[in-house]
């Protein structure tokens, strides 16, 4: 099992910049593909963008050329930097762990075991 812990939201100005964390606990976090996904209020959870354990990465049309996913597995991070947000992204960002074989990904929320508590990105007009 692993434990996951997003941090770096907060506000910003529309066109801004954040880079949220996601810090890895417990089993080994090369062990895991990891995806984002975000919610706003009275609205289904939406996939972002997602990351497999060999380093392929896709991402969300509404997202695609704005953000980017890395991880750092020495570090057992995985970030999210945000660029050029708009007004549409405010939203609870949360990170996820699936257990997928090396090259696989996944957009689908069921398919991610473990999730952290989300932090809250906020963008102002």
């Amino acid at each position: 099992q692993v434990q996951l812990a997003e941090s770096g939201g907060g506000l910003v100005q529309a066109g801004g910049s954040l880079r949220l964390s996601c810090a890895a606990s417990g089993r080994t976090f090369s062990s895991y593909a990891m995806g984002w996904f975000r919610q706003a209020p009275g609205k289904e959870r939406e996939f972002v963008a997602a990351i497999s354990r060999s380093g392929t990465t896709y991402y969300a049309d509404s997202v695609k050329g704005r953000f980017t996913i890395s991880r750092d597995s020495a570090k057992n991070t995985v970030y999210l930097q945000m660029d050029s947000l708009k007004p549409e992204d405010p939203a609870v960002h949360y990170c996820a762990a699936a257990n997928l074989y090396y090259s696989r990904i996944s957009y689908y929320p069921s398919a991610y075991a473990y999730w952290g508590q989300g932090t809250q990105v906020t963008v102002s007009s």
